[in-house]
């Protein structure tokens, strides 16, 4: 399986796992999988941070490395994805995620139910 760890389910996987669905924290502790986390979801992190909304020990830095996630880069193609998007949801941070998990075939790990109305595949948080 290729997933996508949204900014909820890495924060979750790293500071709360017992918050996580064991389904969820099984795949995502799970070696054979490939696991993401995007450039989107840290800097939607680095912001809540920033601004104390958002306390994390060690850092998404930290986190990635104790996760042993690989880092999803924005590109150009995930960008233009997102222009074509329907605006089933408005927070950017999850709209580049969407996109990128649709050019990408990647199944997003998640609680936020807004997700499905873009059909792609969800292995809920």
């Amino acid at each position: 399986m290729r997933l996508l760890i949204d900014s909820n389910a890495f924060i979750w996987a790293y500071v709360r796992p017992a918050e996580l669905s064991t389904a969820a924290r099984r795949a995502i502790d799970d070696p054979a999988h490939d696991r993401f986390v995007s450039i989107a979801a840290i800097w939607e992190i680095c912001i809540k941070l920033s601004t104390g909304k958002l306390s994390m020990p060690g850092g998404p830095s930290g986190a990635i490395e104790d996760l042993a996630l690989d880092v999803l880069p924005i590109s150009l193609e995930h960008s233009m994805r997102v222009q074509h998007l329907p605006h089933h949801h408005r927070d950017p941070f999850d709209r580049m995620m969407i996109a990128q998990a649709m050019e990408e075939g990647l199944t997003i790990v998640t609680r936020d139910r807004q997700f499905q109305a873009y059909g792609i595949p969800l292995l809920i948080a």
